[in-house]
């Protein structure tokens, strides 16, 4: 008895196992045993997650211009680098992945993804319209990638905004992407995973501005890259994070007094010591959830090595990384 196991590895590999069960009863028993075990792992390896492409604010780090000691330990050391922030959706069974935020980044992170699970990208779920968020779009153009139709799913001022200026309209006209409206509250059903966009107070200039709960067949994800401070929004925070099991949430600044005489007050962002404080009372297995992401090139975030690094994560809290993966 010949049993031959396909096996998919989470770097977007496959391979199989030959297993030769012989023909002795209690061995071909045991044998049927490894194969339905093997067979339940693997439907464990095929489970969607999430792909973490970038941690930086907009701008990435080091930031254009900046020639201040903390941005040139980046201009020197490539290595210290980090993009604007993205996550990628995978999903292994249906081959197909998902980016969330099209950034300046969009060539790099691309190629990130394809190393990690190279499957044609099926789509893209935009937040709202700073220039960090959505302008990698350009790159679906017929100047460069002159994609076929690639779905982006945005909220409906988003949508007229693309619609209604240049250059985005001319992606539009040649058919680069299409737009898929998304409502408040209203799940998007992709396979295994459903994606519930929510809106949030921000600077909304040109366009609304959501996060998404993200929901896999078993673990569920906030994903909150861009808010005004915890307290303008309706919800509570706090009391979200116990349904849910990863909260990836704006950590811009890591406190007032970081871009020195500037007057912080103005720049409406959660600092992270603002959110600790709010998140004080949380059970440690739910501050355990909690991942910082969306650093400006001024926080000591960037540095894993930074006292202010190690003071967030001995309080329970986590420092979002480019390579990370949240199984969903």
């Amino acid at each position: 008895m010949i049993f031959k196991l396909n096996i998919f590895y989470d770097t977007g590999r496959s391979g199989s196992w030959l297993l030769a069960c012989g023909h002795n009863r209690i061995r071909s028993l045991l044998c049927l045993w490894i194969v339905l075990a093997t067979f339940s792992a693997l439907a464990q390896d095929e489970s969607p997650y999430l792909f973490v492409l970038g941690v930086a604010q907009d701008a990435g780090y080091p930031q254009a211009g900046c020639y201040a000691e903390h941005c040139l330990r980046g201009w020197e050391n490539p290595d210290l680098r980090r993009h604007a922030t993205s996550v990628a959706l995978v999903i292994p069974r249906a081959e197909e992945v998902y980016l969330f935020e099209a950034t300046p980044s969009l060539p790099e992170q691309l190629y990130r993804l394809r190393n990690e699970a190279n499957f044609p990208l099926s789509g893209v779920f935009l937040t709202h319209a700073h220039i960090g968020h959505y302008v990698g779009l350009m790159f679906f153009g017929n100047e460069v990638m002159s994609a076929n139709g690639m779905p982006v799913h945005v909220m409906p001022r988003m949508q007229e905004f693309l619609q209604t200026n240049g250059p985005w309209d001319q992606l539009l006209t040649m058919n680069n992407i299409s737009l898929r409206t998304m409502q408040d509250q209203h799940d998007v059903e992709i396979p295994q995973t459903t994606i519930r966009p929510f809106l949030v107070p921000h600077r909304d200039e040109y366009s609304e501005t959501v996060g998404f709960r993200i929901k896999g067949p078993n673990r569920t994800a906030l994903f909150i890259p861009d808010i005004n401070k915890w307290e303008d929004w309706e919800t509570n925070i706090a009391e979200l994070i116990p349904e849910i099991d990863y909260a990836i949430l704006d950590a811009t600044f890591f406190a007032d007094g970081e871009l020195g005489n500037r007057d912080m007050s103005q720049i409406l962002h959660p600092f992270v010591s603002e959110s600790m404080l709010l998140f004080d009372t949380l059970s440690d297995e739910d501050k355990n959830k909690i991942w910082f992401i969306h650093f400006n090139h001024t926080n000591p975030l960037l540095d894993e090595n930074s006292k202010e690094s190690q003071f967030v994560r001995d309080q329970g809290y986590n420092i979002s990384a480019e390579g990370l993966r949240f199984p969903l």
